[in-house]
């Protein structure tokens, strides 16, 4: 019960200098309110947030459409369909299949996981490199994309 009451003893002083923060914020609007010439900016900028915030809230109205391009179906090359299959599929989709792939079978280096090694397959694909990042990986496979 001892350590119980001190550290409600250290939250009503948490409090304390929480109510004296507000003290210093009225303080402040204060001196801004002084000049008139920049409070009238300053509500002209406050009229047109309201309005951002309307046309915010109109977005997640309407239903999301995907971008067509990352949506439209892609051939992968030889090389590439022998990671992650011949059928055609979104940029998106070919994306996630090599990144099944590449945690399948523990590709990631272990001391640095933006690194990618790569095997045999994944080897023919970056072009013979044995090591590539994980954003260099990105740029190499959209060159095996028709």
């Amino acid at each position: 019960m001892a350590t119980a009451k001190k550290p409600a003893a250290t939250k009503p002083a948490a409090k304390k200098p929480a109510a004296k923060k507000p003290v210093a914020k009225k303080a402040a609007p204060a001196k801004k309110a002084a000049p008139a010439k920049k409070a009238a900016p300053a509500k002209k900028v406050a009229a047109k947030k309201p309005a951002a915030k309307k046309v915010a809230a109109k977005k997640p109205a309407t239903a999301r459409k995907p971008n067509a391009a990352f949506m439209k179906p892609v051939t992968p090359s030889a090389v590439l369909a022998a990671v992650i299959g011949a059928s055609p599929a979104p940029r998106t989709e070919v994306t996630k299949k090599v990144w099944e792939y590449i945690k399948k079978f523990k590709l990631q280096n272990e001391a640095n996981k933006r690194m990618i090694d790569a095997d045999e397959k994944l080897k023919a694909v970056f072009g013979g490199k044995k090591q590539v990042s994980m954003f260099e990986m990105t740029k190499l496979i959209s060159g095996h994309l028709k």
